[in-house]
């Protein structure tokens, strides 16, 4: 697993209930745009909204629209730990490539590792943590070494936290590159990433986009990989400015692609009529820039074909 590895969006009907039609064209759509994997239920996702029921039937839907084509990593993460134990066995029934959690903030170090081992015991093999913190550094480095070198299914780790750059070295370093790292919520920092050996990132919508800038980068075109990463900058600027207002966006900008039905949310937050404005702007320069980059990439996909 490398490269680009979107978050999924969940879609909603009018009626609010989950639309797993909808879902089925994300996942094809993902496929089609080159990611090298594709990551569900996470905070995109509006995971904290969903019933275990919805949850699980999300899984189920995404997985059989995948059929195994790229990686497929589900997020376990919830309030009770065994929830989290659950969609892990889940996961694994559903033939999911690896699971993503978060560890609950008052757990101790010992606490942490009985909870990890208990989901990998029953889990795939492939066991992502979530290093995510909003304000902050997240876990302590001594802490991740500790546990890669004590959970053999630890390969992965998600840094979302401040200064995810240098963390992403410390992390590559430390365990001499045997830990993966991926970026998501700072993937307004890709470009750093890049140069830092970073395995994936894991952005929301957008894709072939991103897929474009990782191929232009890793096959040494970093000037125009930087060119183009310009132009994604001004709409993160909108977007990323708070986890609702992405969430938010990206369910217009599907909407807008004519992958979902609706713009539904489940979250709460609600923008001013200014903030609409902007927004609106923002999905018309995304909408643009994908039509750009698909029209300079597929002529030269079909020369090569």
């Amino acid at each position: 697993m490398q490269g680009i590895v979107p978050s999924l969006n969940t879609p909603f009907k009018d009626d609010g209930t989950v639309d797993h039609h909808s879902l089925r064209g994300l996942v094809n759509h993902t496929i089609d745009a080159g990611c090298g994997g594709m990551l569900g239920l996470a905070v995109a996702g509006e995971y904290s909204t969903l019933t275990k029921v919805e949850k699980v039937q999300i899984v189920e839907t995404i997985s059989d629209a995948n059929s195994g084509r790229i990686p497929f990593i589900l997020s376990v993460t919830a309030q009770d730990p065994d929830e989290s134990t659950d969609l892990a066995k889940t996961a694994k029934t559903m033939d999911a490539a690896g699971i993503c959690v978060q560890l609950p903030d008052d757990f101790n170090l010992s606490e942490k590792m009985d909870f990890l081992r208990e989901l990998t015991q029953d889990g795939p093999e492939l066991l992502m943590v979530q290093d995510l913190d909003w304000s902050g550094g997240g876990l302590p480095l001594a802490e991740i070494v500790y546990l890669f070198e004590n959970i053999e299914q630890f390969q992965w780790l998600k840094i979302e936290t401040h200064q995810a750059g240098p963390k992403y070295s410390a992390v590559i370093e430390a365990t001499n590159g045997g830990l993966k790292v991926c970026g998501g919520w700072a993937v307004t920092q890709l470009m750093d990433a890049m140069a830092r050996g970073v395995n994936a990132f894991i952005p929301t919508g957008m894709e072939q986009i991103y897929v474009t800038i990782y191929t232009l980068y890793k096959d040494g075109n970093i000037d125009a990989a930087r060119e183009l990463f310009s132009q994604v900058l001004p709409i993160l600027n909108f977007s990323n400015q708070h986890i609702d207002t992405s969430i938010r966006f990206f369910k217009e900008l599907r909407r807008a692609e004519g992958l979902f039905e609706t713009n539904i949310c489940r979250i709460s937050t609600e923008l001013d009529s200014v903030q609409q404005a902007e927004l609106e702007h923002a999905v018309g320069s995304a909408l643009d820039l994908m039509s750009n980059t698909r029209q300079k990439v597929e002529p030269a996909l079909y020369d090569l074909k």
